[in-house]
């Protein structure tokens, strides 16, 4: 276990129970979504699918139809 995921247990582990289980949960639900998302990009479909996005990205933004993103109004 690395040093900081050691760190951050350790935080984790002074919080009350529901929110150590909501911390678990949501610890649990990005772990299955990298997997699922890095099951998906293993398939030979899959480049070609996010070529084409990219294609269809730059050419909105080309066309004008993309504006910068704003993190302050997220």
């Amino acid at each position: 276990m690395t040093q900081l995921l050691q760190q951050a247990f350790e935080r984790a582990i002074e919080l009350p129970q529901e929110e150590q289980d909501k911390f678990a949960r949501f610890l649990l639900t990005e772990l299955e979504s990298e997997q699922r998302w890095a099951e998906l990009f293993r398939h030979p479909k899959s480049e070609d699918l996010l070529a084409r996005l990219a294609d269809e990205a730059l050419t909105a933004h080309r066309s004008g139809q993309t504006q910068p993103l704003d993190i302050e109004n997220l």
